[in-house]
């Protein structure tokens, strides 16, 4: 199993003014290549990132000399991240590949494993020597390779590392619904309700005036490249909060229970909804998932995942009735046998009577110790 530590580094001026000619460098060759497979898959050629690697490496000491003032994975990386990105779009998992533009794209050089080494909170880099990190690295294993980012004006190191087959103690072992939500992040079948920071809508008044500001400076100016900062850390400080909850929230669910139930929600679908489409974005429910199903791999918890269609909300969780409808609007779940509930409540009791009624599946195209259920509508019937 592959996991990234992201450190914050500290770097002199002298190692800052490399990391950003070496990021420049880097999306410099990621531009010309794909201009060039752009170039060659319009004649009618075959392009690849390997080819074009070659033809580059003949050019560049004649036609770009600066490159060579940084370390070659520089300048040979993009091309193999070139090939990946276009295997992606004709397998139909990604986007086309765009060109990269200075100020917009977040700046980064690739490392490999054989080009650095970590010694406690410092990391020796090649050209430049040893930069001053702000902790170890936490992870023990084979370390796979390295790239260097910046946000706002800040350097980081992700390191990837091969841990292996890394298994953490879970403390618990029962089955847990959770009905995501815009108003409570998450409600738990045990009753619990997590709160939704809401980070972006608590930011909104310091987002709009900073982004005033900014479109009231000249364009190129000094001064609009410091506002531009300002924005930027607003939007990172959004992220951060984001994450540590949901960090926090997967974590918990993964170490506490062995069978956690959700949903595979339409997000895309319910984006559309311009009313509620802000609020969705910021509570993130894919990032969830995602958390939380690698974190399920760590614990060897179960993930179940209740198929989209599935009447989690409209079934009664004491008797079993579905209604025909239910809109938005009723937040109380009442039932013609008496109950009264909350809608979210009512819907992670349901989803937990959906995990305990599904076998233990596993799957060899799934990583170890996770089992993702997807069910039918009125049977509970896994389709894997």
């Amino acid at each position: 199993m592959q996991l990234t530590h992201k450190i914050a580094l500290d770097p002199t001026c002298k190692q800052r003014g490399y990391f950003a000619r070496a990021a420049g460098t880097t999306r410099f060759v990621w531009n010309w290549g794909l201009s060039e497979w752009d170039r060659q898959y319009a004649a009618g050629d075959k392009p690849n990132g390997h080819a074009l690697k070659k033809e580059f490496n003949a050019a560049y000491p004649d036609l770009f000399p600066w490159v060579a003032e940084v370390h070659r994975d520089c300048h040979s990386q993009p091309f193999a991240d070139l090939q990946t990105d276009f295997g992606n779009f004709f397998a139909g998992r990604a986007d086309r590949p765009t060109f990269k533009r200075k100020g917009k794209d977040r700046p980064s050089f690739y490392v490999a494993n054989d080009k650095f080494s970590v010694a406690g909170k410092t990391v020796r880099l090649p050209k430049i020597g040893t930069v001053r990190m702000r902790e170890p690295l936490r992870f023990s294993g084979k370390i796979n390779s390295a790239r260097v980012v910046e946000e706002c004006g800040r350097w980081f190191l992700c390191i990837s590392v091969d841990v292996g087959e890394l298994h953490k103690q879970r403390t618990g072992a029962g089955v847990v619904g959770v009905d995501l939500g815009v108003k409570a992040l998450a409600t738990l079948s045990t009753g619990e309700t997590v709160e939704n920071p809401k980070p972006l809508h608590k930011a909104q008044e310091r987002l709009r005036r900073a982004n005033r500001k900014l479109h009231r400076r000249v364009k190129g100016s000094r001064n609009r490249n410091k506002q531009r900062r300002v924005v930027a850390k607003i939007h990172r400080r959004v992220k951060n909060i984001r994450h540590d909850m949901l960090h926090k929230l997967t974590s918990r669910l993964a170490k506490n229970h062995g069978t956690v139930v959700i949903e595979d929600l339409n997000v895309r679908g319910m984006v559309k909804n311009h009313c509620l489409a802000g609020a969705i974005s910021d509570a993130s429910f894919r990032e969830f998932r995602t958390m939380l199903t690698y974190k399920s791999v760590l614990y060897g918890t179960r993930i179940v995942v209740a198929d989209r269609f599935f009447p989690s909300s409209k079934t009664c969780s004491s008797c079993g009735h579905v209604k025909d409808k239910l809109s938005l609007g009723e937040r109380t779940f009442a039932c013609a046998c008496g109950l009264r509930i909350d809608r979210d409540l009512n819907a992670a009791l349901n989803l937990e009577k959906l995990g305990a009624a599904c076998p233990e599946v596993t799957t060899t195209d799934m990583p170890t110790g996770v089992a993702e259920v997807v069910t039918k509508q009125c049977s509970l019937v896994s389709t894997l």
